[in-house]
């Protein structure tokens, strides 16, 4: 039996429940969390037996064998390394830190202790990623010359998730002095490990433009003040010399919550989406190029990020994607902030 730990009880900590409720030889014993109100409903609704108030109480109680850290970006760092100094295996919410040198200590503080470490980019969940990101490194569609993805969202245009202003799940996600990185940080880094993953290569330089809108008079709500980036727009160079555009805003008017990334080599393109909560691939390939016609694959099922970091701590190996691969998507998003401020200027990784 796996005994797991959550730390943090909000929105996305139920999904984390309910992955490892599902499991079997998983059981969640307890949780973290500040808010004692928050921390008993949570409690409640998934029938955990303990509940801590801070990391050190779990910790001194001790009676776990992994962690999910889904606490807010600002303090993964510090609510992740006292588990990694005990020994505890650790699967963190993304970003995996607010700065490449936090994300680095993170990286070799989990080496050292020789634990499973796992970043949750929830989009190495979506078949056609995983598929197509195969099928580039098979060399199906030659060699990658360009790209472009997207990650859009509108939930500052529509209140399908509830009104954002009313929210602090929402609010927190626009203030800087909250630990935000804006939607470069929030979503940004989805769509880059999207792209790059399926590209099969580093990202060698970057220019980036980041932009906060007026979304309240004054982008003030006591005690927020909204001016972390809501959109952005980066141009790439990976390590291939491949060459692309990414993407991503809150004010995407008509789409929830959609991930798209078309791939073009030198034999063929990919088109992987995941839209309104599908995931689809299609491809030109051959003669088909001639015509300009594209054809749906049908990708084989996955395992979710929560069973595999779960399989790998049985196994004693580890999985991808890892702190090692957070650091790295880190230092991307801190150059993209430099590039943005010297008027979008290059940035070499």
């Amino acid at each position: 039996m796996i005994r797991l730990l959550i730390v943090g009880t909000g929105g996305m900590a139920r999904a984390h429940a309910e992955a490892y409720q599902e499991m079997e030889g998983v059981t969640v014993v307890g949780s973290v969390d500040i808010n004692a109100e928050a921390l008993a409903s949570f409690n409640k609704d998934f029938g955990i037996e303990n509940g801590f108030s801070s990391v050190e109480d779990a910790l001194k109680w001790g009676e776990f064998d992994a962690v999910s850290n889904v606490t807010p970006d600002a303090i993964h760092r510090r609510t992740t390394l006292p588990f990694l100094k005990a020994g505890k295996h650790v699967l963190c919410e993304k970003p995996l830190a607010t700065s490449e040198a936090d994300a680095n200590e993170m990286t070799t503080a989990a080496q050292q202790a020789r634990v499973v470490n796992m970043v949750n980019l929830t989009y190495r969940n979506v078949p056609a990623l995983i598929h197509a990101a195969q099928l580039v490194a098979e060399g199906r569609i030659g060699d990658v010359r360009h790209f472009e993805a997207s990650y859009l969202q509108s939930w500052l245009t529509q209140d399908a998730w509830g009104h954002w202003a009313d929210d602090p799940q929402w609010l927190w996600r626009l203030s800087t002095a909250h630990g935000s990185m804006g939607v470069l940080g929030d979503v940004g880094v989805h769509i880059v490990d999207f792209a790059t993953f399926v590209a099969g290569a580093a990202v060698d330089k970057l220019s980036c433009r980041l932009q906060t809108f007026e979304k309240v008079k004054g982008n003030e709500i006591w005690p927020y003040r909204l001016d972390a980036n809501d959109s952005m727009a980066m141009h790439l160079q990976l390590s291939t010399g491949a060459i692309g555009v990414i993407h991503a805003t809150r004010f995407a008017s008509g789409h929830l919550n959609d991930l798209r990334l078309r791939i073009y080599g030198t034999k063929g393109g990919l088109d992987v989406r995941f839209e309104k909560g599908q995931s689809r691939l299609s491809i030109s390939e051959g003669e088909a190029l001639k015509s300009g016609e594209w054809f749906d694959l049908t990708p084989p099922d996955v395992p979710t990020n929560y069973q595999r970091f779960v399989q790998a701590i049985r196994d004693g190996t580890q999985v991808l994607p890892d702190f090692a691969r957070g650091a790295n998507l880190q230092r991307v998003l801190d150059l993209a902030v430099l590039s943005n401020e010297h008027g979008a200027a290059d940035q070499q990784i």
